[in-house]
């Protein structure tokens, strides 16, 4: 017998009582049982996987399940926010079986090419420069004005573009998010350029870098290949990092076990990121599938090629994952913030790296930043894919380019990352890079 009758009432993932309060709309879901019905945007149903164990069986389960978001896609009408994270591409994201490992493997054999100090220190250096833009005015959106910019910049240095470029990409993909629609077509269009411009640049000449390193990969990807797996990089890369980085930061400046963090507290700041990935995880909703045939899965009929979503914030707070009645969690890395499976995050370690130095270079700077606002007046984004602060106002004691000690104006030659071998290749020289093939 289905546990989620056809009958059963959608509960909305969209709009401003969701995002006000989302774990309410989960509770309303696990009533249905472990696969609940939600509605992702007007009109348009899907399946809501909201536990645990029936999350993780779904995500190592590639027999039964597709990625494949074709057969469902008409049900997504064209003006749909929803549209562009299901629209389907050739990536590894919607890609299964041989298909899916071979993409996935150019993915993940480049990212094993970066040096975590490289990135570290290309982090440390966009950071200073937006920490310029607002740190002698003691006031800031942590949201607009850092965490939703600087992953956008590391990835622009990582795809080997100048830094010239990353105002021009950070431009486009915020015009993309627009809901006007003059303003998302123009953003869309100097999005293609700025990928032209890419991959064009690195055909032509090779660096160190992931484009380089995606276009010279065994595995011989097309143009049109090889530009989707940066789409799909920077896509997957750069919301959820920002995310990570603004909802770390909310915890960090609110929850009295972090606040001392930035001066003299205890816990240090993968724990405030961990912290935030099981209890406020930056993709809320996504890992869409769709069953190969019609199936039961934990009690509820599941037709072929209907669309079933994965909650990783329900997921992670459901009465049977593990979370400790008095709600503090360290040191486990269960969560599903980046799912599991064969189709888990292949940037989860880079994110991670990222949103980490992000903070402690905020803090270096800023040790007395606090919140502009009560934690309860903080609002977020109505979408049912992302968890995103629409803002985060914070204040300090402002900073200046002529203060004594350390600034974003001046750096220091102890900052970690900055004492690499000038004549060693990194992500800030030239140099053709090569793929070992493993």
């Amino acid at each position: 017998m289905s546990i989620t009758p056809s009958t059963a009432t959608a509960v909305r993932l969209y709009g401003p009582e969701h995002a006000a309060d989302p774990q309410r709309s989960y509770e309303l879901l696990r009533r249905q049982g472990p696969v609940g019905l939600a509605e992702i945007d007007t009109d348009l149903v899907v399946h809501l996987v909201t536990d645990y164990e029936a999350a993780i069986r779904l995500l190592q389960d590639t027999d039964t399940w597709s990625k494949d978001t074709r057969p469902w896609l008409a049900r997504v009408p064209e003006n749909s926010p929803i549209r562009p994270v299901v629209e389907w591409r050739p990536s590894l994201i919607f890609a299964d079986g041989d298909e899916h490992a071979h993409l996935r493997k150019v993915i993940t054999d480049s990212f094993a090419l970066l040096d975590n100090n490289d990135v570290r220190a290309l982090t440390f250096r966009h950071a200073d420069r937006l920490l310029q833009d607002f740190a002698d005015t003691g006031t800031v959106d942590l949201v607009s004005q850092y965490a939703q910019q600087l992953p956008l910049m590391v990835f622009n240095g990582l795809f080997g573009m100048g830094d010239e470029h990353g105002p021009r990409l950070v431009g486009a993909l915020a015009a993309m998010m627009d809901t006007d629609p003059e303003r998302k077509a123009a953003g869309a269009q100097s999005f293609g350029a700025y990928l032209g411009t890419l991959y064009q640049t690195k055909a032509a000449q090779r660096g160190h870098d992931l484009t380089s390193w995606f276009i010279d990969h065994p595995n011989g990807l097309t143009q049109e290949e090889a530009i989707n797996q940066i789409i799909i990089t920077l896509g997957a890369g750069n919301e959820p990092t920002a995310n990570l980085i603004a909802n770390t930061c909310v915890r960090m400046l609110s929850d009295d076990r972090y606040f001392g963090t930035l001066t003299t507290g205890s816990l240090p700041v993968q724990h405030a990121i961990d912290d935030a990935l099981w209890y406020d995880s930056p993709v809320a909703n996504y890992s869409f599938h769709s069953p190969r045939e019609d199936v039961n899965f934990y009690g509820t009929d599941i037709p072929a090629g209907s669309p079933v979503m994965v909650s990783y914030a329900a997921a992670n707070t459901c009465p049977h994952s593990g979370v400790p009645a008095d709600g503090y969690r360290s040191g486990t890395k269960a969560h599903l913030a980046f799912a599991a499976g064969p189709h888990a995050c292949p940037a989860r370690s880079l994110a991670v790296l990222i949103a980490t130095a992000a903070i402690e270079r905020l803090a270096s700077y800023l040790p007395d930043i606090e919140l502009a606002v009560a934690p309860a007046e903080l609002t977020y984004r109505d979408g049912p894919v992302y968890r995103t602060l629409t803002s985060l106002p914070a204040r300090f004691t402002p900073l200046t380019p002529d203060a004594e000690g350390v600034t974003p104006w001046s750096r220091s030659s102890t900052d970690p990352g900055t004492d690499r071998d000038p004549s060693l290749p990194s992500l800030a020289t030239a140099g053709r890079g090569s793929v070992r093939s493993s």
